[in-house]
C-alpha cells in the first residue's frame, strides 16, 4: 500500500506530489514491476484528493512509461524505458552501469561460411569462416533485445564467455581496442519468433540497429544487427547547432 503525506501548504501541485510519491515507491522497490496500483477512487479517498487530481497524477506516470493501464486488470507498474546514448559502447556495459541487472542467454553459437553481405561488412572474402552468435539480453529478468553478431573467424568465443559478459568485454580480453563504428537505426514489425522471445504482442513495433565496429588498426571486428523492444527502449542523442 502506498503511504505518503500530502502537504497542502506547499506550492507544489497536489497531483505532482502524488505522482512523485508513486514514482519514488517504484524506484525504491515498494511498487515492483508488475504490481497493481490501487484504483483512483481508493487513492482519492485515502488522501482526500479529487478523482481528477489522482487521474492526472496517474496519467503523468503513464506518459513517463512507469505505469500502464490494462483493460480488465487496472493500472500496473512496468519497467521504465532503458535510455541509451548513441555511442560506441555495448548494451551489456550500459545496462550494468545503470544498475539494470543485465543477463544474457546464448541462443546459438556457430562457425559458418560468410554470406556475401556479411563478408562485405567485415571486409572478408565471401565464404571465409566467421562466428555467428545469437543472444537474448534481459534486464531485471525481462527480455529487452535480440542480438545477432558476426565476428571474423580468428575469434573463438565460448557460450560461457558470452553468457557471463558482453561481446565487447570479450573482444577487449582478446586485445581488441574498439575505435569507431558505422551504425544505422530503424524500425520494423516483429515476426512471430521475435515476438515470442521478446514477450511482445504479434507484429509489435521493434527498434532495429545495425553496426559494424572497427579496431584502432581500422580492421572490422564485429558486424551486428539487433532488435529492441520499442515499448522499453530508447536511443538518445544530443544535437548541436552549427
Amino acid at each position: 500500500m502506498l503511504t505518503f503525506d500530502i502537504d497542502r501548504s506547499s506550492p507544489t501541485p497536489l497531483y505532482f506530489q502524488l505522482a512523485q510519491a508513486i514514482e519514488g515507491a517504484i524506484a525504491g522497490g515498494a511498487l515492483p514491476s508488475g504490481s497493481k496500483l490501487e484504483n483512483e477512487v481508493l487513492l482519492a479517498q485515502r488522501y482526500g484528493l479529487s478523482r481528477p487530481t489522482v487521474r492526472r497524477a496517474v496519467q503523468e506516470l503513464v506518459d513517463k512509461g512507469l505505469l500502464v493501464r490494462k483493460r480488465g486488470v487496472g493500472t500496473q507498474v512496468i519497467q521504465p524505458h532503458v535510455r541509451r546514448s548513441v555511442e560506441l559502447t555495448s548494451l551489456y556495459d550500459d545496462l550494468a552501469r545503470a544498475g539494470e541487472a543485465p543477463t544474457t542467454e546464448v541462443l546459438s553459437l556457430e562457425r559458418v561460411p560468410a554470406p556475401a553481405d556479411v563478408a562485405e561488412e567485415l571486409d572478408l572474402p565471401p565464404g571465409d569462416e566467421i562466428v555467428v552468435v545469437r543472444r537474448l539480453r534481459r534486464s531485471h529478468g525481462e527480455p529487452l533485445a535480440l542480438m545477432t553478431n558476426h565476428l571474423p573467424g580468428r575469434f573463438h568465443p565460448t557460450v560461457e564467455e558470452l553468457s557471463e559478459r558482453g561481446l565487447y568485454q570479450y573482444l577487449r580480453t582478446q586485445g581488441v581496442h574498439l575505435r569507431v563504428a558505422h551504425q544505422r537505426i530503424g524500425a520494423r514489425l516483429a515476426r512471430a519468433e521475435e515476438s515470442r522471445l521478446l514477450d511482445e504482442p504479434p507484429r509489435s513495433a521493434l527498434l532495429t540497429m545495425q553496426r559494424t565496429a572497427f579496431d584502432d588498426q581500422g580492421l572490422a571486428v564485429e558486424y551486428g544487427h539487433h532488435l529492441y523492444r520499442a515499448s522499453r527502449y530508447d536511443f538518445e542523442t544530443t544535437l548541436v547547432g552549427r
